[in-house]
């Protein structure tokens, strides 16, 4: 069988097909590159609202992981909902085993209805163990908020603040997503310990789309796995988001 990139994605279906594993591979699927999976949790749920959400044993995604591994030559690992800690640590324990693959992190904490979907407990152990793993996390402002255990940012500054004191967690990197805030811009904010801040603005659509964290951390992964830059990779995900916001708009 023929060695081909793959993205190997780590998260939870959605039976509505708007969000997840199925933006996922559709994400990757329109780069170019194939995807293997690793399901965390199966969810019933609609574009409004989540009914069911059933976890998968921890050890069955370490297995799912380890045997995508093992048949595919995975250019890098999207993570979206991990749904609790012991699920956390098992995906940890798979990625200490492959340092070289780039590890993408959408820290996915609830739905856009308001259901959690990470157990509250696992957010300490997501940041202790998983983290330091990753060369990206990708979270919103309500998310960065969480994570840190603060108050929603109001501006950029405050923002900024809360990233710092996130990457003192150990990703490599924190791309800080500004599709929460106001204004005529949506700006995302790639922070790095060792650079400058870098704004990737693009105008503010009128528009909303549920999935587009899935949409961007898959996008920025499969860019990373066909071998460009963190920063172009994240310039090229964020364009695709865009425009698909602009089509799904005009739809």
């Amino acid at each position: 069988m023929r060695r081909e990139p793959h993205v190997l994605v780590v998260g939870g279906s959605d039976s509505s097909g708007g969000a997840g594993i199925a933006r996922d591979i559709e994400t990757i699927a329109s780069i170019g590159v194939r995807t293997c999976l690793a399901v965390t949790a199966l969810t019933v749920q609609t574009h409004d609202a989540v009914m069911e959400i059933h976890h998968s044993p921890p050890s069955l995604v370490a297995d799912q992981m380890c045997a995508a591994l093992r048949a595919n030559e995975v250019a890098a690992i999207k993570i979206g909902m991990l749904a609790n800690a012991d699920i956390v640590v098992a995906v940890a324990a798979v990625l200490r085993k492959h340092p070289q693959v780039p590890v993408i992190l959408d820290p996915v904490l609830a739905s856009t209805s308001g259901r959690a979907l990470l157990e509250a407990g696992a957010i300490a152990v997501m940041k202790r163990d998983l983290m330091p793993l990753c060369c990206l996390v990708t979270p919103n402002l309500p998310e960065l908020a969480l994570l840190i255990g603060s108050e929603l940012a109001v501006d950029e500054d405050g923002a900024l603040q809360q990233g710092q004191r996130l990457l003192a967690a150990g990703p490599q990197a924190l791309l800080i997503k500004g599709g929460h805030a106001s204004g005529p811009q949506s700006t995302d904010i790639l922070l790095r310990s060792d650079h400058e801040p870098i704004h990737v603005d693009t105008p503010r659509l009128a528009t909303s789309m549920r999935g587009t964290g899935c949409m961007l951390a898959s996008a920025i992964a499969t860019h990373l796995a066909k071998a460009k830059p963190l920063e172009d990779s994240v310039r090229d995900g964020r364009r695709l988001v865009f425009a698909r916001f602009q089509k799904n708009g005009a739809e």
